[in-house]
């Protein structure tokens, strides 16, 4: 498989890591709207291009993973590129899913291609965990909690402050709030009951910090409705102190079985991530796998993880799949 990058950052950085993990497939290219002689990849032979010039890759690359940010990038290139391209994103607005879903299932279907968006781990791997858990448990509550760790999608959305010159942002779980959810005691628990949000600021010179502050506190769909916690640091202590990208995080599903619900069930999936990006780009990648196969059998439209077949991720054939895992 032939897979271009269309974004050169964490993410992509951690899709052209995981491709050396994969033997069948190559990165093929990179797109980048910096100036590419600016932009160094780590793998050598492989050209970087400006964004402009992706058209003529058409009928050249298998699948384009997009690496951009859910705030302003995706919702914009996800349905321009599947025009030309099988492609896969990590959109994780989760309140604006069915709505990019539609404007890329619009656009693959015109194309041809297959397009599948937000992928990653949460949405995505979690995204199944719950599915998976709800239909085996249909009497029953979920809850998920994110981090401690960086959020990629929050913290882009604190950099694209007016006045911010960078930004970290870290979800909390609250920690009385996953002691209740493990107990099996059910809890009524608000979004601001089960998270904290801390953001670590750099300002510009100059930059007004309280109205930088408020912006951040009250940004719908990211921090509005949590307890949020804004500090302004220097730039050194920014990247003295928070450089690690952590993540990770727990999907519960709490239900019961029998025939008057007297046997209580608890599932727990979790997730401890040294670098959130580099597994976001493995789940990326296997996924992107998938979208090759479906293509190659005619589909087409966009598609989300509930729509892939566990077996079309994995590069071993039925046969071995049946005897190694099953």
């Amino acid at each position: 498989m032939k897979i271009g990058i269309i974004g050169y950052g964490n993410l992509g950085r951690g899709i052209e890591c995981g491709i050396r993990q994969n033997a069948d497939m190559e990165l093929a290219a990179v797109f980048t709207r910096r100036d590419p002689k600016d932009v160094k990849i780590l793998t050598e032979g492989v050209p970087v291009y400006p964004i402009d010039e992706i058209e003529k890759m058409q009928g050249k690359l298998d699948v384009v993973v997009l690496c951009g940010g859910s705030a302003t990038d995706l919702p914009g290139q996800t349905p321009e590129y599947a025009k030309y391209f099988n492609v896969v994103d990590s959109f994780d607005t989760h309140a604006r899913i069915p709505e990019h879903f539609e404007k890329v299932d619009e656009a693959a279907k015109k194309s041809g291609h297959v397009a599948l968006i937000s992928c990653g781990w949460d949405p995505g791997m979690f995204s199944l965990n719950r599915l998976y858990a709800n239909a085996i448990l249909p009497e029953g509550k979920d809850y998920t909690f994110w981090g401690k760790g960086v959020s990629q999608g929050h913290s882009d959305a604190i950099r694209r402050v007016e006045g911010v010159k960078d930004g970290k942002q870290y979800t909390i779980p609250v920690e009385s709030a996953l002691k209740e959810v493990r107990s099996g005691s059910n809890p009524e628990l608000t979004t601001r009951q089960k998270h904290l949000r801390e953001c670590f600021v750099v300002a510009e010179e100059g930059a007004d910090k309280e109205k930088i502050e408020e912006t951040i506190k009250n940004m719908p769909n990211y921090f509005a409705d949590y307890d949020t916690t804004v500090h302004f640091i220097s730039e050194e202590e920014l990247k003295r102190d928070h450089s690690g990208i952590p993540h990770g995080g727990f999907v519960f599903r709490t239900g019961a079985t029998g025939f008057e619900k007297e046997h209580k069930h608890i599932i727990e999936y979790s997730l401890k991530l040294d670098s959130n990006p580099e597994f976001t780009a493995s789940v990326i990648l296997a996924f992107a796998r998938a979208v090759n196969r479906l293509h190659k059998e005619g589909q087409k439209g966009c598609k989300t993880v509930f729509d892939v077949a566990p077996a079309y991720l994995s590069p071993k054939s039925g046969e071995e799949l049946r005897k190694e895992l099953l």
